[in-house]
């Protein structure tokens, strides 16, 4: 055997021995890489009008990503306005008690009232010494002291109107009359905030997975416009057999190989669950179909796997119970 020849046996063997320790010393925990998944609901069944943003978009948090017509919800609230400015102006009315002119008027009223009912005094009084000299009809007698109770009742209705211009507000009135303002101000608020959730924006900074829907549709309330995936630290997905449960703990570094990439990522682990679920489809071997695993989560916050795209498979090496 030559010298070259024996060199690549040697390495090689070396390698084929290094592989079978890694693979007696090692279990794998299996599973993908993800990315926080948004769903960004229509908040009512109007017709999409504006949807400025394409599959596979890169989007800032707060920006505009589908706008539902608010045609109706404007008209309402437009209404509702109107009545808020009409009880406004009612409110102050109360408040600022009665104007000078309106109290010469009142004035006036009585005035007039009190002339009416002495006159219609003065004619039943006339007309009852006709009656008795037999010089008038007991019908007419009768309409006149109508007629006088008639005025003396409108003097009264005069005189109260008159009081109440001058005693002002009462308490009570003011009260209900904020109470009404108050109420017509909720609504009004409310028709804004419906307004304002017809722009469907960007809760997180992310990439446009897929739009259901596009311009025109009428979308049903609660239903997925826009689909999006959180931008930033990914994190790794994945299985964890439970004889290696034990040994993991929040905030353990991991190495990640990620299928494609050949040199491992440095992640964190962040969550483990503390109940175990039945091993995935992809984690069976036929050694272990009936063994359950820990679903853990991993962040990758190493700036060169921010790319990383969402469901690609990846392998994390734990240390194998003796």
């Amino acid at each position: 055997m030559s010298t070259t020849s024996l060199h690549r046996y040697l390495l090689l063997s070396t390698l084929l021995a290094a592989s079978a320790c890694s693979r007696d010393t090692h279990v794998p925990a299996v599973g993908t890489i993800e990315r926080h998944r948004f769903e960004i609901a229509a908040t009512a069944n109007e017709l999409i009008i504006a949807m400025p943003v394409q599959e596979g978009q890169t989007v800032r948090q707060g920006e505009l990503v589908a706008q539902l017509d608010g045609g109706s919800l404007s008209a309402n609230r437009a209404s509702i306005a109107a009545q808020v400015s009409q009880l406004q102006h009612r409110l102050d009315e109360l408040i600022h008690g009665a104007r000078s002119e309106e109290l010469a008027q009142a004035q006036a009223q009585v005035a007039a009232a009190t002339a009416q009912r002495d006159q219609s005094e003065k004619d039943y009084q006339r007309l009852t010494e006709l009656l008795a000299r037999g010089l008038a009809a007991q019908a007419q007698v009768d309409a006149q002291r109508q007629l006088r109770d008639s005025s003396a009742a409108a003097l009264r209705s005069a005189q109260a109107g008159l009081e109440l211009l001058q005693h002002g507000t009462r308490i009570e009135q003011l009260d209900q009359a904020r109470a009404a303002l108050r109420a017509q101000q909720s609504l009004l608020q409310q028709q804004d905030v419906l307004l304002d959730r017809l722009k469907l924006v960007a809760p997180v900074d992310g990439v446009i997975e897929a739009l259901p829907f596009r311009i025109g549709e009428r979308p049903p309330i609660g239903a997925p416009v826009v689909i999006m995936l959180a931008g930033g630290v990914p994190f790794a997905r994945v299985y964890v057999p439970e004889p290696q449960r034990a040994q993991l703990r929040a905030g353990q570094a991991l190495k990640v190989h990620v299928d494609g990439v050949a040199q491992p990522f440095t992640g964190a682990l962040r969550y483990i669950a503390g109940e175990a679920s039945f091993t995935p489809y992809y984690a069976l071997t036929q050694r272990d179909r009936s063994r359950l695993a820990y679903l853990a989560e991993i962040d990758l916050p190493e700036p060169a796997a921010r790319n990383l795209p969402a469901g690609v498979p990846v392998e994390v090496p734990l240390d194998r119970v003796p």
